[in-house]
C-alpha cells in the first residue's frame, strides 16, 4: 500500500513546492484538497499537471469540499454540512459536478466527499433528497469512468451502507477515516470495516478520542496517539486485499504537523511489514 498525504491547495499555494516537500518527506502520493471551486478551471490544469510532472507525486483522490456554512459540531452540523441540507444542496451538487469535470483533465479517477450527516431514518425526506442527488452525480462521474468516494464519519456504517445500496450505481466506494469514525462517534473504525470493506477505495490515517459531550466533536491526535487500533486495521486492509492508498491526515500546521507526519509514515510502513 503506498502511503500518501493530504495537500490543500488554495489560491496562491505554491503547488510545485507542497510536492516536493511531500516527496521530500518520502511519500508516494498525495489526495488534493480544493474547497474553492473556482480552481476547477482549464489554468489550474496546467499548473497541477506541471506539479505533478515536476515531483513525480501521484494524485490518489480529489478531495472536493463545497461552498457555504460549515459547522464542524454535533449542533450545526447536520443543517450546515454537505448536501444533506436541502437550502445548500443544489449549489454544492453543481459544485461537486466541477470538481469531476476537472479530475477529468488532471487524470483522477477518485472524487472524495463529506456529503453530510445522512439521516438515520430511510424515510426523512432529507435522505430521499440527498439520495435522489448523489444518483445524479454518481450517473454523470459513471459516465467519465470516475468513482463517488464518500468520506466516512457523519453517521453510522450501516446508514452509510444502505445510502449507497439505494443510490445504486456500480461506481460508489468509500474514503475511510478511521479517526472520523471515533470523532463523530458513529463506531469503533476496526469494527466499521466488517461492514464498509468491500466498498473500500481509499484510506484517511489519522488519530483520536470518541467525544466527551454531545454538541463537540471528539479530539484529532497524531496516528499511534489515539484510540485508533491501526495494527488491526492494517491487518483487516490486508485480509480484504486493500492495494490502494494511505493518506496521512494531520489537522494541524506548521512544524509539529511536519514532525507527526514522518512518525506516521514509519508506523505505516512498520506495521506493512508486520
Amino acid at each position: 500500500m503506498k502511503i500518501g498525504s493530504i495537500i490543500g491547495y488554495r489560491p496562491g499555494t505554491d503547488l510545485a513546492a507542497a510536492f516536493g516537500q511531500a516527496r521530500q518527506l518520502g511519500l508516494d502520493s498525495c489526495q488534493l484538497n480544493i474547497w474553492d471551486s473556482t480552481l476547477f478551471s482549464e489554468d489550474q490544469t496546467q499548473v497541477v499537471r506541471q506539479a505533478q510532472e515536476k515531483t513525480g507525486l501521484e494524485i490518489s483522490a480529489l478531495w472536493a469540499g463545497w461552498s457555504g456554512p460549515k459547522e464542524w459540531n454535533f449542533t450545526g452540523g447536520p443543517a450546515t454540512l454537505g448536501l444533506v441540507p436541502p437550502a445548500y444542496r443544489g449549489q454544492r451538487l453543481q459544485e461537486l459536478l466541477a470538481a469531476s469535470a476537472f479530475a477529468v483533465h488532471i487524470g483522477v479517477t477518485d472524487i472524495v466527499t463529506h456529503v453530510g450527516f445522512l439521516p438515520e431514518n430511510p424515510d426523512d425526506p432529507n435522505y430521499s433528497g440527498v439520495v435522489c442527488a448523489l444518483r445524479h452525480l454518481a450517473q454523470v462521474m459513471q459516465g467519465r469512468g470516475q468513482f463517488f468516494l464518500f468520506e466516512t464519519g457523519q453517521e453510522t456504517p450501516v446508514t452509510l451502507l444502505r445510502t449507497m445500496q439505494d443510490i445504486g450505481t456500480a461506481n460508489l466506494g468509500v474514503n475511510f477515516d478511521m479517526a472520523n469514525l471515533l470523532l463523530y462517534g458513529k463506531a469503533n473504525p476496526a469494527d466499521a470495516l466488517d461492514i464498509l470493506g468491500a466498498y473500500v477505495r481509499g484510506v484517511h490515517c489519522k488519530d483520536g478520542e470518541y467525544p466527551t459531550d454531545g454538541r463537540r466533536l471528539g479530539h484529532e491526535k497524531a496516528l499511534g496517539q489515539g484510540r485508533v487500533d491501526l495494527a488491526q486495521i492494517i491487518r483487516k486492509l490486508k485480509e480484504i486485499n486493500y492495494q490502494g492508498h494511505l493518506t496521512i491526515e494531520r489537522e494541524i500546521s506548521g512544524p509539529e504537523q511536519i514532525r507527526d507526519i514522518q512518525a506516521a509514515r514509519d508506523l505505516l510502513l512498520q506495521l506493512q511489514g508486520a
